[in-house]
């Protein structure tokens, strides 16, 4: 009895001492990790294996988000100096860069676009284009969703898209419910009680926000402007705030929590809501892959690459957008493909059929986006200055250097490469400060009512929408490639990869393409990209390959990650929204996956090719080893 007593004894003390250390599982690991790799660099005394002791311990942080990302990105400021790799000043120096400037030019469009409600008018409007087959409205709404992820953050477009989405899958759902009600009795038209768009924001929103942190992008309700009683935007903020609150109140009043059932009419509805939900959360991430600005990891790519590589103008926004926009295309419809024969079942010839007759559910979510788009009315003052800035800042940004003709910058020969994408960005931002918000209004005895000068944007709404943790995380990528290239690391890693070159260059890329693939799922894009750019750039120097024959594919596979609710702020918001469970994302997300790897290899093996001579080895790169089995089948 009493060797039973002490077994049970010892296992109550074992289980409440691993409970503890899952408790303080984070703080073991930060404590633990340092100490561990400690001895490292205390017997091999070289630059190398310092500097690869600091990357180790920062990568391994990132990976598990033991300290917030942007603060683990501190660590090479403070490890840098104490190893003797960089002076303080010098890595300081590597924390802002071209890139924050850009950031912040594209920053400004978009707090000027969620501000006035663009974005909304835009994703109603194509999808209106598309038609109101549930197939081919998942096709619209996944080309909204990718048109206003190409300016916008993926984060943003997607709790953006997604009550428009929500409010459309309810209205079919209870449209249907009553056509089976009409045939039962003699009661006629159509009650709506779906849940309207302004309340699904504001519910949808505050589920989106707890769940995950979106990239420093403000998740209150958006703002528009008062046509009718031309308020300042102070009390109409005020207004619309007090006006979702009630209604979100009402809504729980009269919407109690139901069960699956009492959700869905039927597996056919469930399965809808589930694809319409995965098409925002993919288009949301695919959409960012065609520009530079679209997503943080094409950013962080082109600003190292542009650092390593100063001489080459192979990189900008027109050359990008040229090489992606095919890739963003064919993989949103397969995607699309993909959807429709995982949920729906694809019928080719009903889809395309010509001339048929309209269900009820195409009515009434043909209604319901009609009702929404004019519930904005006619376009506003401050959506159409936004509009034509929109428009200047993209044909800047294409006609800087198309590389086919002279761009605008070889109006400065002096200062030749003085001029980036930043610049153009930099200047139509400040101009969202500048242009007033409200224009002078004449009333109805010929007097003008003017309000106090207010900018179309202010700089509390710029602050609340930029991103400042991915600002910090792309500085500390930058000092880590720093201290990669002064400590001789990465010349280290490129001498071990040269045994390498003896592969086959397409089972390289494509091996690299998996491993960031799989990685990006447990961690984030931008740690992703910033851990694996300073690896892979050596190991093309090292086997005499065009650097960007591997950087290219690599950099858009790390936007990939489909799998998990984790695996990206925007598959957490469609998954806050209770129809999907994680299995039908893995299911979904694992398909998707493999067509984007396969869409990214045919995209560097075909097009992509010619664009940047990926055939021979850059005159711009260093050359580290001899040119021995480096040509490119």
């Amino acid at each position: 009895m009493q060797m039973r007593g002490n077994k049970s004894l010892l296992a109550t003390t074992m289980r409440a001492f691993l409970r503890y250390i899952w408790i303080y599982r984070r703080l073991c690991l930060i404590v633990l990790t340092p100490l561990l790799l400690l001895p490292v660099p205390l017997i091999i005394k070289t630059k190398e294996v310092e500097c690869a002791y600091v990357l180790f311990i920062v990568a391994i942080f990132w990976l598990t988000e033991a300290l917030p990302l942007s603060v683990t990105a501190f660590l090479p400021a403070l490890m840098f100096p104490l190893f003797g790799i960089l002076p303080s000043k010098a890595v300081a120096a590597t924390y802002f860069k071209d890139f924050h400037l850009l950031l912040t030019g594209v920053i400004c469009l978009a707090t000027s676009i969620e501000k006035w409600n663009l974005h909304k008018r835009i994703a109603l409007r194509m999808v209106m284009l598309v038609g109101v087959n549930p197939g081919w409205l998942m096709l619209g709404f996944m080309f909204s969703a990718g048109f206003l992820s190409m300016w916008l953050s993926n984060t943003s477009t997607a709790a953006m898209v997604m009550p428009i989405v929500e409010a459309v899958a309810q209205q079919i759902i209870n449209a249907e419910a009553e056509v089976d009600a009409m045939q039962t009795s003699s009661s006629g038209g159509i009650n709506n009680e779906a849940l309207e768009l302004d309340e699904k924001i504001c519910d949808s929103q505050s589920k989106s926000s707890e769940l995950k942190p979106v990239n420093g992008y403000s998740n209150g309700c958006v703002t528009t402007y008062n046509t009718e009683t031309k308020a300042p935007m102070e009390e109409y903020q005020e207004y619309r705030n007090e006006a979702c609150s009630e209604q979100k109140i009402e809504v729980e009043e009269e919407q109690p929590v139901s069960s699956d059932k009492k959700r869905y009419r039927s597996k056919k509805d469930h399965m809808m809501c589930k694809a319409m939900g995965l098409c925002i959360a993919y288009s949301s991430t695919i959409g960012g892959l065609t520009t530079i600005t679209g997503t943080s990891t094409n950013l962080i790519f082109a600003e190292q690459f542009n650092t390593r590589y100063p001489d080459s103008t192979d990189i900008n926004f027109g050359t990008w957008f040229i090489l992606c926009i095919p890739i963003t295309v064919i993989l949103m419809i397969l995607s699309w493909i993909w959807l429709q024969w995982l949920y729906f079942g694809f019928d080719f010839k009903d889809m395309f059929r010509c001339g048929k007759e309209k269900t009820d559910r195409e009515k009434a979510s043909a209604k319901v986006i009609k009702d929404e788009y004019e519930k904005l009315g006619p376009i506003s003052y401050q959506e159409i200055i936004t509009l034509i800035l929109f428009i200047l800042m993209a044909l800047l940004w294409f006609t800087r250097d198309p590389g086919f003709i002279p761009g605008w910058s070889s109006l400065f020969p002096k200062y030749k490469g003085y001029a980036t994408d930043s610049t153009a960005a930099l200047l139509l931002g400040l101009l969202f400060f500048i242009i007033p918000a409200y224009p002078l209004i004449r009333g109805t005895n010929n007097k003008s009512n003017t309000f106090s000068y207010v900018p179309l944007i202010t700089w509390k709404e710029f602050q609340a929408c930029m991103p400042w943790d991915i600002c910090i995380l792309v500085g500390g990528g930058f000092a880590l490639a720093e201290g990669c290239e002064v400590s001789g690391l990465s010349l280290w890693i490129a001498n071990k990869m040269t045994p390498l070159g003896s592969l086959p260059i397409w089972s390289v890329v494509l091996i690299s393409c998996i491993i960031v693939t799989t990685v990006t799922e447990v961690a984030s894009n931008p740690a992703t990209i910033t851990i694996f750019l300073p690896i892979l750039a050596p190991l093309a120097e090292a086997i005499n390959v065009h650097p960007l024959y591997i950087l290219i594919p690599t950099t858009l596979c790390t936007s990939f990650a489909f799998l998990l609710p984790v695996s990206n702020p925007p598959n957490a918001i469609v998954y806050s929204y209770g129809h999907l469970q994680v299995m039908d994302m893995v299911k979904a997300g694992l398909g998707i996956n493999i067509m984007g790897v396969l869409v990214v290899m045919l995209a560097i093996s075909t097009w992509a090719y010619p664009m940047f001579n990926l055939d021979t080895y850059p005159s711009w790169a260093p050359i580290i080893t001899s040119p021995t089995n480096s040509t490119i089948p």
